[in-house]
């Protein structure tokens, strides 16, 4: 098929998906693999082969930096102890154990290794378009997890890769990979992020901003792959650090314009990936005979299970090494580790890594193998995504897991902290930009409104949350925001004009050489708000960013009340300001 119409299939797959998934109460990625199984029942579809290089050179940089970006730096620290074993010894753990199983039921041991180290990590993307349910913690935790074990698994590739060829594999060159594939892949995201930092501080154009943002992912994967280092952790870092520090390097209007367009990107990608998927599922299938189907199914299930069982297993025989939640219970903590379980889907990265096993030897023989790895790591790839994937909901509220309030609280106090330090300030900012008494006391008035709402909105939902305790069967409805918001809004002037004779009265206001300026004309007051409005989100800023500097905020809730200030800010410069 043409690429035109390439292009319009998947987009209507797209469109078709998106509006099926709501209504059939199903995850959208769920929807869109299915579909693809069912477009590679037509030939002429089946022909639509998914390049390894397409995946990881297009689809995974932007995925991958967005997931980054979207990854909470203070839950990595804090899970570094979970993190650390999740993504090194159990990707080590669950490869050979897929190995061992592999060539138990007869294929060759070069080539069981391959699957593994393919079908080992968990897979980014899928976690985050599936795993919304899971608490935020356990879900920060799991995707951290899912973002840095690709580069475990892509060490145990090359080393299998070398056995599958004939090559020869050393200790000291299996050191070497580890070191270059990790060391390597963070230094290349650092420095690619540093010169990012040192280009973004220079821009001022909301356009050129983001574009240099959309580099930033292929050049960090570029560069780690030309020194032959984790392409996928080089994006990882430059996400993590360019993320943390694009409040600093950014304007408030190209913010809002990533904040906008990199969803739907991503949206596209990772829809227009399911669907590749599951095509390249009926390509595999159709290319392997009658007679070893039956074979490769039952790898396919056992591979499966194993990965389940090894997962489980890992986290229970580290349980005594990890830091339990305060007043957690053993039976908890066992609910806990099958969430983590079930939530383990596997996605792109595996794909990637069983097409690009290479088809021939140095010598021209075909490799043997192949085709085995490539059908077990799709299967595998459906069952995690078809079976798990509706099957976590139903976990997750069988788990029970404690409702996690750390978000709410820490909104309500950087709201708190943020509107304070503004209305301590206001005073010294007033005659630092030479804001008149009116205008600033009109401020203060409607900083003391929302202060006083923000504080309202907190205590309702303490004793909503203690009514709860109380009576866990009654069904409390706290969120009164909106219409508490609506009572408690900004009190107008005190003198306020009918409209009659307004425009004519302004005009004169505006133009007449005899009106005393101590009155202020519209004009004057207009510019002394939006001076005065800009001083005070300034300073807001900067109370947020100490607050996530020193960690008494998390970064994605910190980026969410920074995406409310930048608005407030477009806002206040007004329309002919908005397009810089």
């Amino acid at each position: 098929m043409q690429g035109l119409e390439v292009t319009v299939l998947l987009g209507i797959a797209l469109l078709v998906g998106t509006v099926l998934a709501p209504r059939l109460r199903v995850a959208t990625p769920l929807v869109l693999l299915v579909i693809g199984l069912l477009l590679g029942f037509v030939p002429e579809l089946r022909a639509i082969e998914l390049p390894p290089e397409t995946v990881l050179l297009l689809f995974l940089p932007v995925l991958l930096f967005r997931e980054a970006w979207t990854t909470s730096v203070r839950s990595v620290r804090r899970s570094l102890r979970y993190i650390v074993p999740m993504s090194t010894l159990l990707v080590v753990a669950s490869a050979f154990a897929v190995a061992g199983v592999a060539t138990w039921l007869g294929v060759p041991w070069e080539a069981a290794l391959v699957l593994g180290a393919a079908v080992a990590p968990p897979d980014a993307t899928a976690v985050a378009a599936l795993g919304r349910l899971l608490p935020p913690r356990t879900f920060m935790k799991l995707k951290a997890e899912s973002l840095t074990n690709d580069g475990t698994a892509l060490v145990l590739y090359a080393i299998a890769v070398s056995l599958l060829l004939g090559d020869q594999v050393t200790p000291w060159s299996i050191t070497g990979m580890v070191v270059l594939s990790y060391v390597g892949g963070a230094a290349a995201g650092i420095a690619v992020a540093a010169l990012a930092y040192v280009a973004l501080r220079r821009m001022n154009s909301t356009l050129t901003i983001n574009l240099t943002l959309m580099l930033v992912p292929f050049v960090a994967f570029l560069v780690a792959e030309i020194i032959g280092a984790s392409g996928v952790l080089a994006v990882v870092f430059a996400g993590l650090i360019v993320a943390w520090v694009s409040p600093r390097i950014t304007t408030a209007t190209s913010r809002r314009a990533a904040d906008a367009t990199w969803p739907f990107g991503v949206y596209l990608l990772n829809g227009a990936l399911f669907v590749l998927i599951g095509l390249e599922v009926q390509l595999v299938l159709h290319e392997i005979s009658p007679s070893e189907i039956g074979r490769l199914l039952l790898i396919t299930a056992a591979a499966w299970i194993a990965l389940f069982v090894v997962r489980y297993l890992f986290q229970w025989l580290f349980s005594p090494f990890s830091r339990p939640a305060a007043g957690s219970s053993r039976t908890l903590r066992h609910r806990s580790r099958l969430v983590s379980t079930v939530s383990g889907f596997r996605g792109a990265v595996s794909l990637a890594i069983a097409l690009s096993v290479p088809i021939t030897t140095a010598g021209g023989e075909a490799v043997a193998g192949r085709d085995a790895i490539v059908f077990v790591t799709a299967g595998v790839i459906v069952l995690t995504l078809l079976v798990q994937g509706p099957l976590l909901p139903a976990v997750i509220r069988w788990a029970k897991l404690p409702s996690d309030d750390a978000a709410i609280e820490e909104f309500e106090l950087a709201q708190r902290a943020i509107s304070g330090a503004a209305l301590a300030a206001l005073d010294e900012l007033a005659v630092e930009h030479g804001v008149s008494d009116a205008v600033r006391d009109r401020a203060r008035r409607e900083g003391y409104e929302r202060l006083e709402l923000a504080n309202a909105r907190s205590i309702a939902r303490l004793r909503a949350a203690e009514a709860q305790q109380r009576a866990a069967s009654d069904a409390i409805d706290v969120d009164d925001g909106d219409a508490d918001a609506a009572r408690m809004g900004p009190v107008p002037p005190a003198a306020i004009d009918d409209g009659r004779g307004a425009a004519s009265q302004l005009e004169m206001i505006a133009v007449s050489d005899d009106v005393d300026m101590e009155q202020r004309s519209p004009l004057i007051r207009h510019s002394e708000t939006v001076r005065l409005n800009l001083a005070v989100l300034d300073r807001k800023r900067e109370v947020l960013l100490r607050l996530r500097r020193e960690g008494k905020i998390d970064d994605l809730l910190a980026r969410r009340i920074l995406a409310s200030l930048d608005l407030d800010e477009i806002r206040a410069r007004g329309l002919e300001k908005a397009g810089d």
